[in-house]
């Protein structure tokens, strides 16, 4: 028997920071550089290698583990993917429960919230428009 596997999409870690100025030099001496995100609007997305990090001051409560259906590690769309609508079935077929729900009658970008065990929230957040056809093209199957 094999395991259905549901493919989230790119990681990474948004941090709830104090001081986005401060937090942005720190990461930044550790060899982070910025590839997204606008000061004026309180984030910024930083990368190093394969690691990405969001710095969001007053966005979060908390330190969030994120995944974006559609998107490579590098922020590029997908042509194919598990939209958010179809992982957010899955979830709730496998009992857990949703903090906050896409709107399952829309298409394109969405985003879900579920908050694991220990108290951190997990964010689905898609920010693409949904792939056509999606019964056929899936990146995995959920």
């Amino acid at each position: 028997m094999t395991k259905q596997v549901t493919i989230l999409g790119a990681f990474s870690v948004s941090l709830a920071v104090m001081n986005l100025p401060a937090s942005q030099a720190f990461y930044e001496k550790l060899g982070f550089e910025q590839v997204m995100g606008d000061a004026t609007q309180n984030w910024l997305i930083l990368r190093n290698g394969t690691i990405t990090i969001g710095l969001f001051q007053g966005v979060f409560e908390r330190n969030t583990f994120t995944f974006n259906p559609g998107w490579t590690a590098e922020c590029e769309a997908l042509e194919a993917f598990t939209d958010v609508r179809e992982i957010q079935k899955s979830l709730k077929t496998k009992g857990l429960a949703l903090a906050t729900e896409a709107d399952e009658s829309s298409t394109g970008p969405a985003s879900l919230m579920l908050i694991d065990p220990d108290g951190n929230p997990v964010l689905i957040d898609q920010h693409v428009d949904s792939p056509p056809n999606l019964k056929n093209k899936t990146a995995g199957k959920t």
